[in-house]
């Protein structure tokens, strides 16, 4: 007979794969919390020795939740059930792990860790070493439910990347308030620039269904520190806030609320019109304000938490302030005194451009810089990484420092919309670090992007694929950004410790795949850099779908949606000239930074043709001419895909499951591909300009210009696109 415990561990033995007769394809459902049993003996002797019970005091959700977590975890890396002890009256056996606050557990309040406590604040934990009673074991412990949760994952990932457990002494607080996730995905499911399917939010079906993967997704999130996701487009549907629509947040809110998860809507500037019947949404409208006050105020009594709003007005043809002339603070300050009772925030996006502007980089500090210091305090800037849309490579925002009344948010695109969609291997962690390490020189040398920031925002990449985010490799930039975000003030180089961290919880702890995997992922941006937009080059991808190059592209109803008008190719040279002589956007730099780019012999390669229009027999620092160096980047990113093709192959029969090495084969293979087609036409499009030839003996381009230039893609991902035919890239 199977009792009720017995058939809980059946199934937990299940999960974990430790039945041997059953078999489980790895479909990466599991993401980076696999929980498999440990097979070097020796480890997992040190492991069982360290660890026989779970001292735990299940009194809130949340700390059932990192309960729940840490039996499943524990009991599967460990391949034996691991007893829960909840008693506050028992006696705490050698080598009994410790969990919760001093408030939650008896036996950790006699620890007297209070001066330890104290700098912790309300999400940071401790992970060490105690003696108690004369036994010995490990305590997890923080100031709330919630840094206890963030404190078990931590824990378990020490067990899954096979760390040592002596001498345990981890003090880890979290360097951003704020950590979220946007979703871009509408309440059709569609999702913009989504490239895993459809929205894992099945607005159809909630409130009352409510699908186990938001739990799943919770969990994830919570893994790696993220605290707050906003659930639907920043081109958002006034239904949303609709009472229907409330109900279904709500819903998944109350699932998210044990993992420390914080709601958030995106909502449109125009609602109090669109659903309110007014005839305005002028903010210094008192019957707007009315409005807006009276529609917080009922969100709050279906979320309790809530979160808050974030708002895009007034980029793209959304509505905003500025309909009404009014100021971006105007509009934010109606909203946030809407708000502040309840202790929620506006997030309002500096991501604006009219078109008007001579150099449409320059927009957002034009806007933004007069208004320091003019919006009320629970009002955060979220400030994309660059100036102009997250392109494969930018400087850093000049807002960045500017404005320092204002509490920013640095806005990262996890989804790949200019990087090969999820079709091409490109881990992400490097380019956030550069712009967070970025020197700002706003108070001197010495000032990075990552103390000008309050938080860190991240365009999801999630959809409802069984593996998440379509490629297996697009998992680790989920990953990497809530680490990245707990981590942002650290030192240095933790691309490289994150990249090590998600392989050997995703595919293995065996060093050669460790280490194959890590030079693979930590190379794939500057790869992707080098066979789309190398030396500073930006923005010329195909239109609409942003899928593959379009340099050509001059159809655009706008002329800052164009291509040409980004590269500025002619006879001359190549780039855009930002300096002094043109369009000056150097000038909205702190003059430290200015003197980084502002000589064209002193700026760097890989930010010169962003900077300056160079001529194509200019030498760089390479020792080549432009027109050689520009021929060499493309070839080389080229190469070094098949360089990665070569790495994958080699690790098939070292470990890598045959479902995942399949999947990741054939994908490279369409990299691959793609990075020939952007060698191809991006060079035989700038050669029209430059009239030099392909190096000598290079592999030549197998189709004509007038070939690539009529490609036609139809239906592509995360688009609203048609199948009509058009004369150029739809």
């Amino acid at each position: 007979m199977i009792n009720n415990r017995n058939l809980v561990l059946l199934t937990l033995f299940l999960w974990a794969g430790l039945l041997p007769s059953i078999s489980r394809a790895e479909d990466g459902y599991r993401l980076w919390l696999r929980y498999d049993r440990i097979i070097d003996p020796q480890l997992l002797q040190q492991y069982r020795a360290a660890i026989h019970d779970l001292y735990f005091n299940t009194t809130s959700a949340t700390l059932h939740a990192a309960s729940d977590e840490l039996t499943t975890g524990l009991s599967g890396l460990l391949g034996q059930p691991v007893e829960e002890i909840h008693s506050e009256s028992a006696a705490i056996n050698e080598g009994a792990l410790l969990v919760g606050t001093p408030a939650s557990s008896a036996p950790i309040a006699r620890l007297h860790w209070d001066s330890a406590l104290t700098p912790l604040g309300k999400e940071g934990f401790l992970i060490r070493h105690y003696t108690l009673d004369g036994q010995h074991g490990i305590a997890i412990v923080a100031n709330t439910d919630v840094g206890v949760l963030y404190g078990a994952f931590h824990f378990l990932r020490l067990l899954q990347t096979h760390q040592s457990l002596r001498s345990l002494d981890i003090t880890s607080i979290p360097a951003l308030q704020y950590r979220v996730l946007d979703h871009w995905d509408n309440l059709n499911r569609t999702v913009e620039r989504g490239y895993a399917g459809l929205s894992i939010f099945d607005w159809w079906t909630l409130p009352l269904y409510k699908d186990s993967r938001y739990t799943d997704y919770a969990r994830a999130n919570a893994s790696v520190g993220i605290n707050g996701s906003v659930l639907n487009s920043v081109n958002a549907s006034p239904i949303i806030l609709t009472p229907a629509w409330l109900s279904k947040a709500a819903a998944l809110a109350d699932i998210f609320r044990p993992y420390g998860i914080r709601v958030y809507l995106s909502v449109n500037f125009s609602s109090p019109m669109s659903i309110g019947g007014l005839p305005t949404a002028d903010p210094l409208d008192p019957a707007v304000q009315a409005w807006w006050k009276k529609k917080v105020d009922e969100i709050y009594s279906y979320i309790p938490d809530f979160g808050g709003f974030l708002v895009k007005a007034n980029s793209e043809g959304q509505p905003g302030p500025q309909n009404y002339g009014r100021s971006h603070a105007d509009g934010a300050n109606a909203l946030a005194d809407a708000l502040a009772p309840h202790h929620g925030i506006v997030i309002w996006r500096a991501f604006v451009y009219s078109g008007s502007s001579e150099d449409r980089v320059k927009q957002a500090y034009d806007e933004f810089k007069p208004l320091d210091g003019k919006f009320r305090d629970n009002v955060l800037l979220q400030v994309k990484n660059g100036p102009l849309d997250f392109q494969p490579r930018e400087p850093f925002s000049p807002l960045f420092g500017a404005v320092p009344k204002m509490p920013l948010m640095l806005e990262v695109q996890i989804t790949q919309e200019y990087l090969g969609f999820s079709n091409h291997l490109v881990y992400l962690a490097p380019l956030f670090e550069e712009c967070l390490n970025a020197d700002t020189y706003a108070k001197g040398k010495g000032t990075p992007v990552s103390a000008t920031i309050t938080g860190m925002a991240g365009v999801a990449n999630i959809g409802n694929d069984i593996n998440w985010c379509g490629h297996p490799f697009a998992q680790a930039n989920w990953y990497a950004f809530g680490r990245l975000a707990w981590c942002a003030t650290s030192p240095t180089d933790r691309s490289a410790a994150i990249a090590d961290e998600w392989i050997r919880q995703t595919f293995s702890n065996n060093p050669g795949i460790v280490d194959t995997l890590k030079k693979m992922m930590l190379a794939s941006r500057e790869i992707a850099v080098d066979y789309m937009t190398p030396l500073g080059l930006a923005h010329i991808m195909g239109y609409s779908h942003h899928y593959g190059p379009a340099p050509w592209y001059d159809k655009a109803s706008r002329a800052d949606w164009n291509p040409v008008y980004f590269h500025r190719a002619d006879s001359a040279g190549l780039g855009f000239d930002r300096t002094v002589t043109g369009s000056n956007a150097l000038e909205q730099y702190a003059p430290g930074a200015r003197t980084l780019w502002a000589d064209k012999k002193d700026c760097p390669d890989n930010a010169v043709l962003w900077w300056h229009h160079v001529g194509w027999n200019d030498r760089l620092h390479s020792g080549r001419t432009l027109w050689e160096e520009l021929c060499h980047k493309y070839y080389t990113g080229v190469d070094s895909v098949r360089w990665m093709q070569k790495c994958w192959d080699a690790l098939q029969p070292r470990g890598i499951d045959a479902e995942r090495w399949q999947q990741v084969k054939m994908l490279l293979g369409i990299q691959q591909q793609d990075a020939v087609w952007w060698r191809n036409a991006c060079l035989l499009y700038f050669q029209t300009f430059s009239r030099q030839p392909l190096p000598a003996g290079a592999e030549q381009p197998d189709h004509t210009l007038a070939y690539y230039e009529n490609l036609q893609l139809y239906y592509a991902p995360g688009t609203a696109n048609s199948g009509i035919p058009q004369t150029t890239n739809p």
